[in-house]
């Protein structure tokens, strides 16, 4: 005889999923952390206002941290592009041509999808 928890059957997956989000112990535990970070945020709002200048500072160190993240990300799309250059050049005439063209068509279709989506 099955054991009707592990049947499979959609409704009861739903069953199983919603019986393991109403977990009380979970709840429980997500809530106090949640009252304990907002408790948290509190204190800090209240600490920068206080101090105009440490406030300014962390927008700044932030800006700084968002400006230093993209230029990383850019420098990975450029050694990514030069390394595929790189693989490019490498190949034998014939070999290139046909995967250029290849790529093209790729990028061309992928663009015509986004630019569908934002219609």
């Amino acid at each position: 005889m099955p054991d009707e928890s592990t049947s499979g059957e959609p409704i009861d997956l739903l069953v199983r999923s919603t019986r393991d989000l109403l977990r009380p112990e979970e709840l429980v535990r997500e809530a106090t952390r949640d009252i304990v970070k907002d408790e948290i945020r509190r204190h800090l709002e209240k600490t920068l206002k206080e101090d105009p200048q440490l406030e300014a500072d962390l927008h700044e160190a932030v800006r700084d941290l968002l400006h230093a993240r993209a230029m990383e990300y850019a420098a990975l799309v450029r050694v990514g592009t030069t390394t595929a250059r790189l693989g490019l050049h490498a190949l034998p005439p014939e070999v290139r041509a046909a995967l250029t063209k290849n790529l093209v068509d790729l990028v061309s279709k992928e663009l015509g999808q986004i630019v569908e989506r934002s219609l």
